[in-house]
């Protein structure tokens, strides 16, 4: 069974589709990433874990069927600090 990999900024699921990641300044893929949060080498948006997490609760109540938001935006607080982007070391 494949592993799951998720965007490192925003915590989408990357598997199944080339097309969902990113691209790095020379055109290639970028395989950490997604291409809502990555192209061309650096973040889309400049934005603060809290911010991406408030631009993510929709998304996240849509795609998951009778998530509320407070569910949502609990469970990706306690998600994103273990994603590379809002590690300390890549702030």
């Amino acid at each position: 069974m494949e592993q799951t990999t998720f965007c490192q900024s925003c915590g989408m699921p990357l598997n199944g589709s080339e097309e969902l990641l990113g691209s790095n300044a020379d055109g290639s893929k970028n395989e950490e990433y997604c291409t809502f949060c990555y192209k061309d080498g650096a973040f889309i948006a400049d934005v603060s874990m809290e911010e991406m997490i408030e631009f993510c609760v929709p998304h996240m109540v849509e795609g998951n069927q009778g998530m509320t938001e407070e569910a949502a935006r609990s469970s990706m607080k306690a998600f994103f600090p273990k994603l590379k982007r809002w590690t300390p070391a890549h702030r």
